[in-house]
Order: C-alpha cells, then structure tokens, then sequence
C-alpha cells in the first residue's frame, strides 16, 4: 500500500511556473513528460495508492489526485484546474480528471478555472469521502487497513485489469476480463480463498471431499510487500 500525503496548507500546487519560463520547447515538453510518466506510474504499480489530502490540491496537484486509485480528503481541502486563468489550460490534468468525474464537471472545472470544495469533489466523484482535518490521518489508515488484508497478487490482478477494461468497449472489457478471471482463478492464493470459503478453511493442496486437488498454478506476485 502506499498513501501519498503532505504537511501544511497546501497538498500539492503541481508544477513550480517559475521554472516553466523562458525555457525551449523541448524542454517543456521534458516537464509534462515527465509529470505524465509519474501519473503512469501511480496506475501502474501493483500496490493501491491512496492520496490523503490535506489542503490545496490544484493543477497537477489536483490531477495526482484524480490518478490515485483511491482519495480521502479533509473537509479543508479545495480542488481545481485554474491553468485557464494564467493562459496555461490544465491539459494534463485534464486526463485524469475527466476520467474521475465526468466531462460536464471536468469542463467546468477547466474552462472557470474555479475550484471546488472536498464535499463537492467527493460527490463528484474526485475523492471517496471526506473527513474533519483531525481524523484525515486515522481514517486513512483505516481505508488503507481494509485493502491490505487482500491478497497482494490478488490486488495486483484487480488493479491491473481494472485500467486495462475501463475504457474498453463493453464486449471487448467482458471477453479481457473472463480470461483475466479465469488465469486469477489459478493462482494460489485464490484456490486457498475459495477453498476456504467453501469448507471451513481448508488450505490450496487438499483434496475437499473427494473433489480433485485444486491446481494451484504461478504464484503470481507473492514476493510483493505492503508498505505504508
């Protein structure tokens, strides 16, 4: 597991403009590249990523969120894509965002360059909920508690195939994800799972009544630890 969070008023402001001026264009083009290669990375790594946001998450800062596979805000935190208003539109983060709540909300938030608060970004869908400044810390570890008691292949599997389907067509992301299913079905800690579930605990490797041992197949990811 890994949550991401910050100290002070302000979660993240994204990118530093005063390095943005003057500067070539391929050089420009190394910053965003290199920004978007960090959101890559949030949706690509077998752990879950929580961002725990404290106060103003704008620009990128507000596209890191939206990247994060889950969010828990304080009720003091804002949101918002104000690129607009400096004559920068948030085109990166516009990726993320409209992808987490939508393109009518997305656009408002893009074309005003207004921000919004945690209740409005949580019933939009940019956050999961919000919480009281004091219990940010708490009802983080509280989420983060509640993911890491899966199994870390199995999250690895479900996460994986989560960005691979969400933007496929229906009968495409149905096919992908039978298949994807069906090779999680194989692996250890599955068998185990359903064996348990099944008979009371019965462990992968044991015949159940006369059934045939489950094949336990890869282990596939076992070696990966959570870390907070």
């Amino acid at each position: 597991m890994i949550v991401i969070r910050a100290e002070g008023p302000v979660f993240s402001a994204g990118h530093n403009l005063r390095e943005m001026i003057g500067r070539t264009l391929e050089e420009e083009r190394a910053v965003f590249d290199t920004c978007t290669e960090m959101m890559r990375t949030v949706q690509s790594v077998p752990q879950p990523v929580i961002a725990s946001v404290q106060g103003t998450a704008v620009a990128a800062g507000c596209q890191l969120v939206a990247a994060c596979d889950l969010a828990v805000a304080s009720s003091t935190a804002v949101f918002g894509t104000p690129g607009v208003k400096i004559g920068l539109f948030c085109s990166t983060p516009m990726v993320a965002v409209s992808r987490a709540i939508g393109r009518k909300r997305a656009l408002q938030m893009l074309l005003t360059g207004e921000t919004i608060d945690a209740q409005t970004a949580a019933d939009w869908g940019l956050v999961n909920f919000v919480v009281d400044p004091e219990e940010l810390e708490t009802e983080t570890t509280k989420l983060a508690s509640k993911v890491v008691g899966s199994s870390p292949a199995t999250l690895k599997i479900g996460k994986e195939a989560f960005y691979r389907q969400i933007d496929l067509p229906q009968d495409q992301a149905y096919e992908e994800m039978g298949e994807t299913m069906a090779q999680n079905a194989m692996i250890c800690d599955a068998q185990e799972g359903m064996t348990a579930s099944w008979r009371s605990g019965r462990r992968c490797g044991r015949a159940v009544d006369g059934l045939p041992t489950p094949r336990p197949g890869p282990v596939v990811g076992r070696p990966i630890t959570s870390s907070t």
